[in-house]
């Protein structure tokens, strides 16, 4: 499948991909997923931020990511859940979206990320801020990172995807 987009940036719209980025402040809405357009869908659309709300979640294999919340919290999208297989003998998630970062001094909880190995995202007075990585071994999105500068903060980087994973099933007699 297409690897996952991106979120937005300062400058830069969400990218689309096989499940789309999640939106920030200035840049708000999710991009698209499911790009380029397959059957069945590989991935669903990124959510959109509420300036100034949080960061939206990133989307996932069987879900949307969530819209970044402007309630006083400033709370990031959960991001998109991942799809369920037994291809490995148990139940196990893949490609859940990485959760969107928390935008103002107020948000002090991490949005998780969705089932299927996606990081969670940092929120503002979180200790370094950087968005956690997604899952090894799961396709997981990477969590936003803390989106909201102020007088002794920085802007910090999200995290990195999760790195996928191929698995052949056969019959042996």
């Amino acid at each position: 499948s297409t690897a996952g987009g991106g979120g937005a940036t300062g400058s830069a719209t969400a990218d689309t991909g096989g499940s789309g980025g999640g939106g920030k402040a200035n840049n708000p809405s999710g991009a698209a997923g499911n790009t380029p357009p397959v059957s069945p869908p590989q991935g669903n659309n990124g959510g959109h931020a509420a300036p100034p709300a949080g960061g939206g979640g990133g989307g996932g294999a069987t879900a949307v990511g969530q819209n970044g919340s402007n309630d006083g919290n400033e709370k990031g999208g959960v991001g998109g859940a991942g799809a369920t297989t037994v291809i490995t003998g148990s139940s196990t998630a893949f490609a859940g979206g990485g959760g969107g970062s928390g935008y103002a001094s107020t948000a002090t909880t991490e949005a998780p990320g969705g089932a299927g190995g996606g990081g969670p995202g940092a929120y503002c007075v979180s200790a370094s801020g950087a968005g956690s990585s997604g899952t090894a071994n799961t396709g997981g999105g990477g969590g936003g990172g803390k989106g909201h500068p102020g007088p002794s903060e920085n802007v910090q980087t999200g995290g990195a995807g999760g790195k996928g994973i191929v698995v052949i099933r056969y019959r042996f007699q």
